[in-house]
């Protein structure tokens, strides 16, 4: 599932194309919103809140999530259109389009916040309050680190591939309670740290250096050698999401 900085670096680069420009074309493929025109209205804002995406055109507000497979296709037409496509969006030279979307609706521009009261900070929003992320995460001791981690109402923002980075990098087990965090704040911030740093790619690096197949300390290395000590890379595939750990520096 994309995560928090991939859905700020499509809004970004959605904003870049789009912004101030008065759609052409509005072709949208859900049944409940096949009817919504939005053609001749002007794309005015294109920004991210966690893990959705906000693209305020008229009166109106394109709200998406990515969920595991979606994306955003932008760039001078023609950009490829199949029947995966749940939106086309087109201005000028420019054509956008929304692929196998988790989310596709249509809001009112004026209560579109609504559908992401419920997030705690954004990781990469003007919102972002470390005492009060790390309240949140503090606030279930018992509950599983990854768990809390996971749980967008704590903050918004981190996916499994930053639950499982976090964990290694403050040397906790996924599976380790919220109490064993000394610094509740201090791992918060590193996980806003992360996520600015790799805002603007796309292809994510937590370990400093980005070379091909370096990117990373544990997510998606099972079997591989630990960066640190050499232990090979533990993996749990048997929950929800897949959990990486070194069974030596995580303890």
């Amino acid at each position: 599932m994309p995560e928090g900085d991939t859905v700020w670096h499509t809004a970004a680069t959605l904003r870049d194309h789009l912004a101030g420009l008065t759609l052409t074309r509005c072709d949208i493929r859900v049944p409940q919103f096949a009817t919504v025109d939005l053609t001749g209205q002007t794309v005015d804002e294109v920004f991210s809140r966690g893990k959705h995406l906000f693209m305020r055109v008229g009166r109106a507000s394109i709200h998406s999530h990515l969920k595991m497979d979606g994306s955003w296709r932008v760039g001078k037409r023609p950009v490829p259109v199949d029947h995966r496509a749940r939106i086309i969006l087109e201005a000028d030279t420019i054509r956008a389009v929304g692929v196998d979307l988790g989310v596709l609706e249509i809001l009112d521009r004026g209560h579109d916040a609504d559908a992401v009261a419920h997030l705690g900070p954004d990781l990469l929003g003007p919102d972002w309050d470390a005492d009060t992320a790390a309240a949140n995460l503090a606030a279930q001791p018992d509950r599983p680190i990854a768990e809390a981690l996971l749980d967008q109402r704590v903050l918004a923002g981190v996916g499994n591939v930053y639950c499982n980075e976090l964990c290694f990098v403050t040397g906790h087990l996924p599976t380790a309670p919220v109490s064993a965090i000394s610094d509740p704040r201090r791992l918060v911030s590193r996980a806003r740290d992360m996520l600015w740093i790799n805002r603007f790619r796309w292809n994510r690096c937590t370990t400093g250096d980005t070379r091909a197949g370096r990117q990373l300390w544990v997510y998606g290395r099972a079997g591989q050698t630990c960066r640190r000590c050499g232990t090979r890379i533990a993996y749990d595939d048997t929950a929800e999401r897949v959990a990486y750990w070194c069974p030596a520096c995580q303890v």
